[in-house]
């Protein structure tokens, strides 16, 4: 299945203006842990990279911002869901669209992985 955007701007526009907003928002944040992360597509949805290998994904739906930041750091800051009430699965969680976003707990995530992908690469 092809992409029908090629990068972060055009999948933005497919969202109303408030949850462009957020998703910008998110971009800056996990820019802020390490500038040189690379942003790209993933399973059709924005995605970042940091040493040539998948980071962080995310995703917006109707009601809430997916976020993929893959199963080890879903196992490790699974006591944070649960304080914070975010549903989350194996492999996501959700932050709703109508709180605002958890920046602090979405700094230490990228900062997880990015851990976890220096220490694969050691």
């Amino acid at each position: 299945m092809k992409n029908a955007f090629t990068n972060f701007n055009e999948y933005f526009l497919l969202f109303p203006e408030e949850v462009q907003l957020k998703m910008e928002v998110l971009r800056k944040v996990i820019h802020s842990q390490n500038p040189d992360l690379e942003e790209y597509i993933g399973y059709q949805m924005p995605a970042f990279k940091y040493k040539d290998k998948p980071l962080i994904y995310f995703a917006a739906y109707k009601k809430h911002i997916g976020f993929y930041p893959l199963p080890k750091a879903i196992v490790r800051f699974e006591n944070d869901f649960v304080e914070r009430k975010f549903k989350f699965s194996k492999g996501a969680v959700q932050f709703p669209l109508n709180e605002e976003l958890p920046l602090d707990l979405i700094e230490k995530i990228v900062q997880f992985r990015m851990v976890e992908i220096d220490q694969k690469k050691s």
